[in-house]
């Protein structure tokens, strides 16, 4: 809801699920300009704790209270942004462990949620000049003050943020110079928690937190010293590469960008939330992976030769590790394509040594050596580059392979302590299992 008149600096918004994962809630925002200054301030009360949810991407955070306030003023061609947060008043009194000394010699103590937990405050200076633009922030944040994932686009489309937990210290700074229609964007972030997770080896009666029985985690928050640099070439910058609709709205002939990062993080996390397999019931992992350094390469090519014609790609390459406690590092690597040639649409992808389609299969890190599918189908009228409803026949046929580390994987049966016969996947001297799907389909959209 938006207020007008007297109440048109105000915008409510209020629903049982606001964003995926969210508790129930309603947010009351106020935003308005004082000479030179853009003042903003959100009051955020949660009403009920959501309960089972349907996916591990998705699960509900302990139930908040907070209060942000932002203040904005541009100086020619700088400008300052400084924000306060009051959140997690409801944690208040909740009791935690922190773990002091080294692996063997652990000391493991308990404190509570006080006062001064709740507050956080971030400072965002940034520098825009035309051909190089800079920008440097930091944030120091109570053990519960969560304020939400920051979105925003600085420059370029960088993917080295912060990531607006709690019980964090960080700093982050990058620079973008266009050279023609070249941009180089080198960007660096440092991160670490106040209270570091606690590890898997951890003495009894003490075990790793959970978002389910702890008031905090060490999540997206965990310990990392991590850089980037990424290249554009967008020689349209009318249609911006890094837009929310760019699939859509970009028309050049001929965009890319491409990027590298890579991450140093020094200790693990605390543990991940998982559902077992009926599909709504909640468990803690024991643990999470272990301490790794991470690289990743990324490649977005967009290539729209006519109006009828257009094709977008996307490439990755690197390393990475699972969301539960699995120790494995997976080297991965794949190409996601899609073509539109007036009404007949492709969509394909190619993913080596990769999770499945499924987020529980990150959870427990589950693998196939190589993944293939293509979907093609024809449309009444020119499809969109958004999976959006209309009236179209298609047919698709999935393929993948299965080892050790994939699901289904049965290569021979063994006898289990219970006497019953259950596949064996760790047996050496069988090749890789295989499976396919070939599926049609007619979608039918009636709109008006």
């Amino acid at each position: 809801m938006e207020g007008k008149k007297q109440l048109k600096d105000f915008k409510l918004a209020f629903g049982p699920q606001l964003w995926w994962g969210a508790n129930p809630a309603f947010l009351l925002k106020y935003q308005k300009t004082l000479g030179k200054f853009k003042v903003a301030g959100v009051f955020h009360e949660d009403l009920d704790q959501l309960g089972l949810t349907e996916s591990s991407f998705a699960i509900p955070q302990p139930k908040t209270r907070r209060l942000s306030v932002h203040v904005n003023r541009a100086f020619g061609k700088f400008g300052v942004d400084v924000g306060g947060l009051w959140g997690g008043q409801p944690l208040q009194g909740r009791v935690f462990q922190v773990v002091r000394g080294e692996e063997g010699r652990y000391e493991v103590y308990q404190d509570q949620i006080k006062t001064q937990d709740n507050f956080g405050g971030k400072i965002k200076l940034t520098y825009t000049g035309g051909r190089f633009n800079w920008y440097a922030q930091s944030a120091a944040m109570g053990l519960v003050a969560n304020g939400g994932a920051d979105n925003t686009l600085t420059f370029t489309g960088w993917r080295l943020k912060d990531s607006g937990s709690g019980n964090q210290y960080n700093f982050l700074s990058g620079f973008a110079y266009t050279v023609g229609k070249l941009q180089i964007a080198p960007n660096f972030l440092w991160q670490k928690p106040i209270e570091g997770p606690l590890p898997a080896n951890v003495p009894a009666p003490a075990r790793p937190r959970n978002i389910l029985e702890d008031p905090f985690v060490v999540r997206g928050n965990r310990e990392q010293v991590a850089g980037e640099l990424l290249l554009t070439y967008d020689p349209t910058p009318g249609s911006w590469m890094y837009n929310w609709d760019s699939d859509r709205s970009e028309d050049a002939r001929l965009a890319l960008s491409a990027g590298v990062v890579y991450r140093h993080l020094p200790t693990t996390q605390d543990a991940a939330i998982g559902i077992l397999p009926d599909g709504r019931t909640t468990f803690a992992f024991p643990g999470a992976a272990p301490a790794q350094d991470l690289w990743e390469v990324h490649t977005r090519l967009v290539s729209k030769i006519s109006s009828d014609f257009g094709l977008i790609a996307n490439l990755y390459a690197g390393d990475a590790q699972a969301n539960g406690s699995d120790a494995r590092t997976i080297s991965r690597y794949g190409l996601d394509l899609r073509v539109i040639h007036k009404t007949l649409k492709v969509m394909s992808f190619v993913r080596v040594n990769d999770w499945g389609p499924y987020d529980y299969h990150r959870d427990f890190n589950l693998t196939f050596p190589l993944q293939l599918m293509a979907d093609v189908s024809v449309a009444l009228s020119k499809p969109d580059w958004f999976n959006l409803p209309d009236t179209r026949l298609g047919i698709r046929g999935t393929y993948r392979t299965l080892d050790r580390y994939s699901p289904r994987y049965a290569p021979t049966q063994t006898v289990n302590a219970a006497g019953n016969l259950v596949p064996d996947p760790n047996v050496i001297g069988f090749d890789n299992g295989n499976e396919w799907e070939i599926r049609t389909y007619l979608f039918i959209n009636i709109g008006k």
